[in-house]
């Protein structure tokens, strides 16, 4: 088990979870975090669909319907929302009305049903999608231009201000960072411009060449699943008076390229061939940044990843062969 910072402290409390979008790439992994931590009794998973196996508490929830989302609130007690629920970079911008209806309107109703019902904590992930070809690049600063030019980034960077709007107006504690591209061994991702990154050590194992929709040089900021998880739970730990910023803060990890991690990969897996075949996620990935300054998080609440490329790529290489040697058992 690991040692989450602050912890201890709230697992003392009486606490009742929600999380929303819990089948997704990070929701599914958080929401079992959750439950080693504090219970499974007393973290409720909520989604569209149901999951693919049931280990815990569950109701389906559209999170477009706030009268269903107030109720379990109220019935389940719920003292602190993990809100995930969203449509991601790349999926989005095939349906971006459909995009911006379940970003923002789930999380208009996940705050108003905060401020009604008195619930202590908020999570909101917003993301580096926040970003444009108008911001610094290269070491992106926690206060910067954002003027997103995707559906999916227009819905993260409006929710920081709501989110801000609602701590400042109603006292709703609501906290955020900005997620830079997820990787992780146990779940798909689920349509952003960085999948590949992902997909990438999934061909790898299986001995299939990659064909990379990003060019060999997309530098791009990159977190691995259990950092994200660890940040996650020690921000919605750390003491409300350490929060200083509430918009999102930046969360950084390592930066690499597609070059890069082909080049990780083949210390293991020396045959392994790549080739690049960019597409329209080309164009999202160019108006982001290649990397991140996040003092204000280490600072804040002692913010430090434990992950660089090297370590990921051989702890998502060693649990990728595991899992393969399991379906075969």
């Amino acid at each position: 088990m690991l040692s989450y910072r602050n912890l201890e402290v709230l697992t003392m409390k009486k606490e009742f979870i929600l999380i929303t979008g819990a089948n997704g790439q990070i929701g599914s992994e958080l929401t079992a975090a959750l439950r080693e931590y504090y219970g499974s009794e007393v973290v409720l998973a909520t989604d569209i669909r149901p999951p693919a196996e049931e280990n815990g508490l569950f109701e389906i929830l559209d999170i477009r319907d706030q009268q269903r989302l107030a109720e379990i609130i109220r019935d389940f007690k719920v003292t602190q929302v993990y809100h995930l629920a969203a449509i991601l970079s790349a999926k989005g911008e095939t349906n971006p009305r459909w995009t911006w209806q379940v970003n923002m309107e789930g999380l208009f109703n996940v705050l108003e049903s905060a401020r009604q019902h008195q619930v202590e904590k908020v999570f909101y992930p917003s993301s580096i999608a926040v970003f444009s070809d108008k911001t610094p690049r290269n070491n992106t600063p926690q206060h910067t231009i954002l003027h997103p030019t995707t559906v999916y980034g227009i819905s993260k960077a409006a929710g920081e201000d709501w989110c801000n709007y609602y701590f400042l107006k109603y006292g709703v504690d609501v906290r955020s960072v900005r997620f830079p591209g997820i990787v992780s061994y146990l779940h798909p991702p689920g349509g952003g411009t960085t999948d590949y990154a992902v997909e990438i050590y999934h061909a790898a194992v299986e001995e299939k060449p990659y064909y990379c929709f990003l060019r060999e040089d997309t530098r791009l900021p990159m977190l691995y699943m259990p950092d994200a998880i660890r940040a996650t739970v020690e921000l919605m730990a750390a003491p409300r008076e350490q929060i200083r910023v509430r918009t999102s803060y930046n969360l950084a990890g390592m930066s690499f390229t597609p070059a890069e991690i082909y080049d990780a990969i083949r210390v293991h897996y020396p045959a392994f061939q790549i080739s690049y075949q960019p597409d329209f996620r080309q164009q999202i990935a160019d108006s982001w940044t290649s990397s991140i300054d996040d003092s204000m998080a280490r600072k804040d609440w002692e913010w430090e990843p434990e992950f660089n490329l090297e370590q990921m790529t051989a702890d998502m290489i060693s649990n990728l062969n595991k899992l393969k040697t399991l379906q075969y058992v």
